[in-house]
């Protein structure tokens, strides 16, 4: 007479294996000629290993400090699991945590992730890590390894949560802080891919019908538009010009996150109307205001509301992006390389404020 075995617990270890198979393929693809000597293992041991040789013998850095990051995608994944598309949650979880390290001038070297589920299905797990490498490839960083967790009745069946976490490279004398940052520094906004990863509690709750039409496509896709990866760009803009300040636009939108890149007492001055604000926040402000509209009637009122209700206003800029995924401070003699350098690039920006003496004991922000 035979006992419950794990499969009958819950725990598929055959299911396991084959993720692990089919992360192989997408973990490879995150290592290039430029990281190869340096990974010293590959996914499947108890730990990845990363050596930073180059940066103490062949390196012009003098003093490298590593910078790391952590964040997880959030109630995004709620859209990903009711819309079946799970390979762009991977870009976003990479994204959150690698624009937040650079927030620091540093470059991203390697990534792992955490998933964790209450049933695991292989083929979704790898479409994660499909968007993990990916968002790996694009900037960088080598997926070095990670943990895909099954725990029956802790997470209902087809639920997953997945996070990770970025560790980068920066020489001390060139980290960001903020110490640089003066009065009259120009802040420029770089423009998001709507949402990114942040207020979905809230955009779960106004926007009910993931399927409503929005631009021809399923609002439930629209929303989930992968956060973009600043790395690149902002990377080869240090090259060019001082970078005085950095602020990556999540939760807390502008009033939280752009105050956060001031080391003395400041204040950021946003003027409004210096951006197109996309469309998706205008929907979501008229469904904060009547979640049962929808259309083009939902698309004029949330315009109008941002227009002209300064509270409805207050509350979306301190909540989400609303277009402005990344903020610079710089020196206003840099602005014109650095406008053009970014659209270049392919990353909008735009001169959305400047930076003010700060009027108490805490940094600030007006929009104007």
């Amino acid at each position: 007479m035979t006992g419950m075995d794990y499969k009958q617990a819950g725990v598929d270890i055959e299911e396991g294996y084959r993720a692990v198979g089919k992360y192989k393929e997408f973990t490879s693809k995150t290592i290039n000629k430029k990281n190869a000597d340096a990974v010293l293992n590959g996914i499947g041991s108890f730990a990845g290993m990363y050596s930073l040789k180059e940066f103490f013998l062949g390196s012009t850095m003098e003093e490298p400090v590593l910078v790391s990051g952590t964040d997880g995608v959030g109630t995004k994944l709620d859209i990903a699991f009711k819309m079946k598309k799970y390979d762009t949650v991977g870009i976003d979880c990479v994204a959150m945590c690698v624009n937040d390290i650079l927030c620091h001038g540093a470059r991203p070297l390697f990534f792992l992730d955490y998933i964790a589920c209450g049933k695991l299905d292989a083929n979704v797990a790898a479409e994660i890590v499909k968007g993990i490498s990916l968002g790996c490839m694009e900037t960088g960083s080598v997926l070095l390894g990670g943990e895909t967790a099954e725990m029956p009745d802790f997470y209902e069946a087809g639920k997953y949560d997945v996070a990770g976490f970025s560790v980068g490279i920066v020489d001390r004398k060139k980290i960001i802080d903020g110490s640089k940052i003066s009065e009259g520094d120009i802040l420029v906004g770089i423009m998001s891919c709507g949402v990114h990863s942040n207020g979905f509690s809230l955009i779960r709750r106004v926007l009910p019908d993931l399927n409503e039409d929005f631009g021809g496509i399923p609002i439930g896709l629209a929303l989930l538009e992968p956060t973009r990866l600043y790395v690149k760009p902002v990377l080869g803009l240090m090259e060019k010009i001082e970078i005085r300040g950095m602020a990556h636009i999540t939760g807390g939108g502008f009033y939280e996150n752009i105050p956060r890149m001031f080391k003395s007492n400041f204040t950021a001055v946003i003027k409004e109307g210096s951006w197109d604000i996309p469309p998706i926040f205008s929907r979501i402000a008229a469904g904060c205001f009547n979640a049962g509209c929808s259309g083009s009637i939902a698309n004029k009122l949330g315009s109008d509301l941002l227009k002209n209700d300064k509270k409805m206003k207050d509350q979306m800029f301190n909540t989400f992006n609303m277009g402005i995924g990344f903020v610079l401070a710089i020196s206003p003699s840099d602005l014109v390389i650095t406008l053009e350098y970014l659209n270049s690039m392919g990353y909008p920006a735009y001169e959305i404020g400047l930076v003010e003496k700060g009027d108490g004991e805490n940094s600030k922000l007006r929009i104007v």
